[in-house]
């Protein structure tokens, strides 16, 4: 599994796994130390080395786990002195408990994926690896955009981006003919979100004119994603003190408040975690939630939707656009031979344009979707990009048009990163607002706003 917008980030910290955030990563105190042991044959450049991975696909994936699957025998056959000692499948390729306990107990794998809001924590509490000296030897890597940024701290690089997504408005077009709205023409401002959900709902028992999340973290990020497109932010600009307790954070709850309660365009089922509302969506009866555009493939591939009834547009008025991503990084005990090992490992099911990921021959003779604008990773004035673009035209199997709304609205909208390091456990304090107005009429949005505030203050003042 590649993709970050619909995956990357959903699942992310439960409650509990904050508690194993704050073993695992410190609290300004000392930093914790990954304890994981080099795997065993690391002996050196003339000898095998072996690794290990994850983000393989589950198998219920067949498509993918296939063509995972070769690439790791293609790979291992091409470099005959490398060994993939494991390849550990994950859906979704991050989920927080998993992910935090291995944290905690030292047991991430050589070669581990990494949304890119826990980026900034593992560079600050030294998990993961200093690869800078290695990659001078991958050869895409001085094609890579901006994004490559995000992995580089004090002159550093702690790993590579193999993907990334821009927030968008996913909605069904079949949803939409039956309610009488035009799917050629969907909404644009949040007033006729509002207006659109109201018809839809409106076609009986089991439609959701609008679905969104509430908790496990997912609620807190779109909470983000909603007040960035608005204008507003999380945190203030040297991100000592929370900055959502304004005018366009209350905007957004009291938008939700409304659709729940007064349209009852929401329905009444929470959907706490990422899995629930893309199951809803691929019903076929929910009509529109907030989502990148890889949310569409996701939905096919993992959830069985009619594909061709999906398309995303452009965020409603949106004066920033919420950006994210994901990447790999490599275990901190790794050996110099493992890292080399592991970043070719990257670049060959990365980064490589007609290979792994970026094998758009195969992914279309699998019926895997080809044409969507991403992974978007390379300069589109370099050799690379200009490669990946051209090999994508020439093998593309999906109505370019699906993804078009939102590739042209989006033009010109700046980008606007996850809010720091401790992201996933502002997330998760910001669930507590979304909950609430989907599940109590009489919330208080301005008390809900000024607890979450004085709850994320806290943590900062904490972290230091």
């Amino acid at each position: 599994m590649t993709r970050s917008g619909y995956r990357r980030t959903a699942g992310l910290l439960l409650a509990t796994a904050l508690g194993l955030t704050a073993s695992a990563c410190g609290s300004g105190e000392e930093p914790a130390q990954n304890n994981a042991q080099p795997t065993a044959g690391s002996s050196g450049a003339a000898g095998p080395v072996s690794i290990t991975v994850n983000c393989m696909p589950p198998k219920t994936n067949k498509a993918e786990r296939a063509t995972f699957e070769e690439d790791l025998a293609e790979f291992q056959k091409l470099n005959p002195n490398i060994k993939i000692e494991k390849a550990t499948d994950a859906f979704p390729c991050y989920e927080p408990r998993t992910f935090e306990a291995k944290l905690a107990g030292g047991q991430l794998e050589t070669v581990f994926y990494v949304n890119f809001p826990n980026v900034g924590r593992l560079m600050e509490s030294g998990q993961a690896a200093d690869i800078t000296p290695y990659v001078g030897d991958l050869k895409t890597f001085k094609d890579y955009n901006a994004s490559i940024d995000i992995f580089k701290k004090d002159g550093k690089l702690y790993g590579l981006p193999t993907d990334g997504y821009g927030m968008g408005l996913v909605y069904n077009r079949e949803v939409f003919t039956k309610a009488g709205l035009d799917p050629a023409n969907p909404p644009k401002t949040w007033a006729e979100v509002q207006a659109a959900a109201k018809k839809i709902a409106a076609l009986g028992p089991g439609y959701v004119g609008f679905g969104e999340y509430s908790g496990n973290n997912v609620g807190g990020w779109h909470f983000t994603a909603s007040l960035y497109g608005r204008g507003g932010d999380v945190l203030t600009p040297d991100g000592k003190k929370a900055a959502f307790n304004t005018p366009e954070g209350k905007a957004v709850l009291e938008n939700l408040k409304q659709m729940r309660w007064t349209d009852n365009s929401t329905g009444s089922k929470l959907y706490i975690d990422w899995p629930a509302l893309m199951k809803a969506m691929a019903g076929g009866k929910m009509g529109m939630m907030l989502g990148a555009p890889d949310v569409l493939i996701g939905l096919r591939n993992d959830f069985q939707a009619k594909f061709e009834n999906y398309q995303v547009t452009a965020m409603p008025e949106a004066k920033a656009l919420f950006n994210g991503g994901a990447g790999y990084m490599i275990n901190p005990k790794a050996t110099p031979e493992q890292i080399k090992a592991g970043l070719k490992w990257i670049e060959y099911k990365f980064l490589t344009p007609g290979k792994g990921q970026l094998d758009y021959v195969r992914a279309k003779g699998a019926n895997l979707t080809v044409g969507q604008p991403y992974p978007d990773l390379y300069g589109a004035d370099t050799p690379s990009g200009q490669e990946v673009l051209k090999l994508r035209a020439e093998n593309a199997n999906v109505d370019p048009g699906q993804f078009a709304l939102w590739v042209e609205g989006s033009k010109g909208i700046p980008p606007k990163a996850e809010p720091g390091p401790y992201a996933q456990e502002i997330y998760a304090i910001l669930d507590t607002p979304m909950s609430a107005v989907l599940t109590r009429q009489d919330a208080d949005i301005d008390k809900l706003l000024s607890d979450a505030e004085a709850k994320v203050n806290s943590l900062l003042e904490k972290k230091g």
